[in-house]
């Protein structure tokens, strides 16, 4: 069976039903809503370290999944939804969650979710997530942006001292990237994997279930 041009993986797995625009709405709502609570989940997941202001969580491994299984436009809906959730007071950020998380120390990576989602997802529509010579390249831009925004946000508004305020773009290196670059790598590594295998399983039960 051919695949239509900008199919995700889900899309695919589980087609929807072509009964009405009201039930593609709410399906598509319904994937939003769940997705915004895996991410939720996965920001109280994880740790700090002692030396940086930002957690390590598996939000940026989220990212990149949801983006990949959505497409961009539902993954990046998800990110804005979340990124709400947060901004009413919803604990729902690793550090809880207020409007103040939105402008904080990591509010740089906060913001950068929706657009790493959205292209993340772009990408996999356009078939990079089914080989695994090109998922990485699905991938890897969305990690760049990650680590980009939020560091440039931790470089401008600065990291705390014991005397002021740090707004040296080598301490946001520091902080805000070089320790998480082993750990984002091996979520990529990861997510790269998963979709290919995943786009193979699929197919491989489709074939089945049409023969």
């Amino acid at each position: 069976m051919a695949i239509a041009p900008g199919t995700t993986i889900l899309d695919y797995a589980v087609p929807a039903r072509r009964t009405s625009r009201v039930a593609s709405l709410g399906r598509d709502g319904l994937l939003i809503v769940s997705a915004s609570i895996l991410m939720a989940l996965a920001a109280h997941i994880g740790f700090y370290l002692p030396f940086t202001p930002v957690p390590i969580t598996l939000q940026t491994f989220m990212v990149l999944l949801v983006g990949a299984a959505l497409g961009s436009k539902r993954g990046a809906l998800v990110m804005l939804l979340y990124i709400a959730e947060g901004a009413v007071g919803l604990p729902v950020f690793a550090s809880g969650g207020s409007p103040a998380s939105l402008i904080g120390i990591t509010a740089g990576y906060i913001w950068a979710f929706p657009i790493a989602a959205f292209v993340v997802g772009w990408l996999c529509e356009r078939g990079l997530d089914r080989s695994y010579l090109t998922s990485i390249f699905a991938m890897l831009p969305a990690v760049v942006i990650n680590l980009g925004l939020g560091v440039a946000w931790l470089a401008i508004f600065g990291l705390p001292m014991a005397h002021g305020v740090n707004h040296s773009l080598g301490a946001a290196l520091l902080a805000g990237a070089a320790p998480f670059l082993p750990g984002e790598a091996f979520k990529m590594i990861v997510a790269a994997a998963l979709l290919p295998t995943a786009w193979a399983i699929v197919r491989r039960v489709r074939k089945e279930q049409e023969s």
